[in-house]
Formats: C-alpha cells, structure tokens, sequence
C-alpha cells in the first residue's frame, strides 16, 4: 500500500507539533512537508519547515491546517490550484469565511470539523437529540473556559454543540 504523503500547517503550533509526532508513528504516512509563517531554522525528522508555497505543497497528498483563518485561505488557494486535499481544523471564521470555504468544497476535498474528537463529535449529536427530546420548554446554554493561550472565541467545540442544539430545536444559530 502506498503511503500518504502529509503537509502540515502551523507545525510550531501546539496541534502542529502534536501532529508531527502522530504523524511519525503511523507507518501509512509519510510526512513530506512543513510550513509555517516565520522562517524556522530547525528541522523536524530532517523536514525543515517552509513558507506556504506551491512548492512546499507538491509532494503532498493531503494538507492539514490548525492556524489561523488568514492562513487557511493561503493554504486553500494554493491547495485548490494544485488539486490537492484539505483537513481543515483552524476555528474562528466569519459567516461569509465558511461560504469561502464551501466554495473551495466545490473544487477540492475538504474535512472540516470545529473538533476533531470522536467523543466531541457524539456530544454534538447527543446534543441535538437531547435538545430535540426537551424542545422549547427549556433554555439551553454552553458556558466554556479555556487556557490563556485560546485565540478564538467561541471555540469551535462550543459552535459545533451551538449547532446540535440548534438542529435540535429546529432553530437557527444567530
């Protein structure tokens, strides 16, 4: 069987990093690019991280991108004019930032998901049938609290059990 070849985004991140070394271990895969919005001097398994490049983008198979929504689209211009797929986990877009995107679904293969998690995932859905089960006689709220270092707010956890709700109650998000 052939191996992935994987592009990581935003490798110094904290999901960067931790994608790295996920990706170092599955034998499918094989790591062949890194980029990042700085110059780094430092190399990761003998990949030194580049700047989002159509060069950096060739060798890959599939980009993922956890960074920041103007990166992201850097990301989808490049990736869309070579064909290539995207996993996207980077939150914190605007309305018409994920009509953007949609767009790009329509030219190249797109997985986004405000959480990645399968268990995250199941809360949405146990969300909605919960919300759908006690209808408009109940207020629903999401409170969160996260680390200082959280750059977007509403997490895109809380937007995804916003919209289980949402479903739910036949209700539009606002």
């Amino acid at each position: 069987m052939r191996k992935l070849n994987l592009l990581i985004t935003g490798c110094m991140g904290r999901m960067g990093q931790q994608l790295i070394k996920s990706s170092l271990k599955d034998r499918n895969i094989k790591l062949v690019a890194l980029t990042e919005n700085t110059s780094i001097k430092k190399k990761f398994n003998g990949i030194k991280p580049e700047f989002n490049t159509p060069n950096a983008f060739k060798k890959a198979d599939v980009i993922i991108d956890f960074t920041i929504p103007t990166c992201t689209f850097e990301v989808l211009n490049i990736a869309s004019k070579l064909k290539k797929k995207v996993v996207i986990g980077t939150t914190g877009f605007t309305k018409k930032e994920e009509v953007l995107i949609k767009k790009f679904s329509k030219k190249i293969s797109i997985l986004k998901a405000g959480n990645m998690s399968l268990g995250i995932n199941l809360l949405m859905y146990l969300t909605e049938i919960t919300a759908k089960s006690l209808g408009n006689k109940y207020l629903s709220k999401i409170y969160e609290v996260h680390h200082k270092h959280k750059k977007d707010y509403p997490s895109g956890t809380a937007l995804m059990l916003g919209k289980g709700i949402a479903v739910g109650k036949k209700k539009r998000i606002l």
